[in-house]
């Protein structure tokens, strides 16, 4: 332990992992003894603990135990309003902003004080502030803050309703030229998803092209690996809106979204991948940029039970839209050349939901006749005939 605390269930714990336990992990009782424990219960210092730690620490400095230092004091919120207060003196923000970031940086207990103060919705102005006067310079601060003490479900929605220059001034970042570009982008791409996830169908409806060509930017240059999850989420918040369907598929997301799953992507983004890319194939723009693209039938095809029942859904239903409304000759020759004809045969004797089966049962029986006639999966399809065709 460095900084000792006792809960009101009598349990002493260190400071930063009951904290943690508290407001990251969102526990609402004592490790110990299960008892009730609020977030708002009070941390008592345990100083007497902590003197004997360190005196144990001081003894045994001959063997390399290095003295825990006093703890700081608690951060103040009246500290945490001067900081937010500095921010409208130019002068001054650069200051202000570095000291927040190392304040949020340390330790869970600041973070909620800086929610408490009322930081987030500051930190928002901020930006707005500096789109609107053209500043880049402590936009990577506001952005790195906003990531660590991260922005209260509560507060998102209200902040978009009165302020609606938020997402385009978080646009207009993934555009900008700066240092650190990546790291910056990859911070605007957070905050943005955490904003979509509540907002309101009125806010997702009102989204602009550059706003899609900026997301979809995100995923062509890979800046990280949390900002291309960041991106594909928040294209998925915006996708049950037809209009935006559009404007992602004339942004050219469809074959993005296909390379970058050609590059083998961690599961989580495959999973939300092929979900965007169900959505995409829906209309028939986004169909006919999927076909485009030599490599989308066997990429999506070779994702099947190879990944998860997740993945599994979405491939089978964008084949299903594939079939169904662009099923030429051409495109029922490349699902024979692409191995989506013996994967669905495999599916169908695969221990997995019976609506996948039924779905791939029904591709199958849509081009029974055409796929028969190729000696390379005759065997295949002869073998399951019964299953397909009754």
């Amino acid at each position: 332990m460095k900084d000792p605390v006792t809960t009101i269930t009598g349990i002493t714990y260190d400071r930063e992992s009951i904290e943690r336990w508290l407001f990251t992990s969102e526990n609402t009782t004592c490790p110990v003894t299960k008892q009730s424990l609020p977030k708002d219960s009070d941390l008592t210092p345990n100083h007497t603990l902590r003197r004997l730690i360190q005196a144990w620490c001081t003894e045994n400095a001959s063997n390399g135990v290095d003295r825990i230092p006093t703890p700081k004091p608690c951060l103040d919120k009246a500290y945490v309003l001067k900081l937010i207060k500095n921010l409208s003196h130019h002068k001054l923000q650069i200051e202000a902003l570095t000291q927040m970031e190392v304040l949020a940086a340390e330790n869970e207990r600041n973070r909620k004080c800086m929610v408490d103060a009322g930081l987030p919705k500051a930190m928002l102005v901020f930006i707005v502030s500096c789109f609107e006067n053209g500043q880049v310079s402590g936009i990577q601060e506001a952005l790195c803050i906003l990531r660590l003490i991260k922005i209260p479900r509560s507060e998102s929605r209200v902040f978009l309703c009165e302020n609606g220059k938020i997402i385009e001034s978080l646009t207009w970042i993934l555009g900008c030229k700066m240092d650190n570009y990546a790291t910056v982008k990859s911070h605007a791409v957070s905050v943005l998803r955490i904003l979509l996830e509540d907002a309101s169908s009125s806010v997702l409806k009102r989204l602009k092209p550059e706003f899609f060509e900026r997301i979809v930017g995100v995923l062509r240059e890979k800046i990280t690996q949390q900002g291309i999850k960041d991106a594909l989420e928040v294209l998925l918040e915006a996708c049950p809106w037809a209009g935006n369907r559009k404007m992602m598929v004339e942004s050219g997301a469809v074959f993005e979204l296909i390379e970058l799953e050609l590059g083998s992507p961690q599961r989580r983004t495959t999973e939300l991948n092929l979900g965007v890319l169900f959505h995409l194939c829906c209309c028939a723009e986004g169909r006919a940029q999927f076909l485009s693209h030599g490599g989308s039938i066997a990429v999506v095809a070779k994702r099947i039970l190879r990944v998860s029942p997740e993945v599994n859904d979405r491939a089978i239903l964008i084949l299903s839209l594939i079939c169904k409304f662009s099923g030429t000759s051409m495109v029922i020759q490349e699902m024979v050349d692409a191995k989506a004809v013996p994967k669905l045969c495999m599916l169908l004797q695969a221990d997995c939901a019976p609506y996948l089966k039924n779905k791939a049962r029904e591709i199958l029986r849509s081009h029974f006749d055409e796929w028969k006639n190729f000696p390379c999966i005759f065997s295949s399809l002869s073998c399951l005939e019964y299953k397909v065709s009754r």
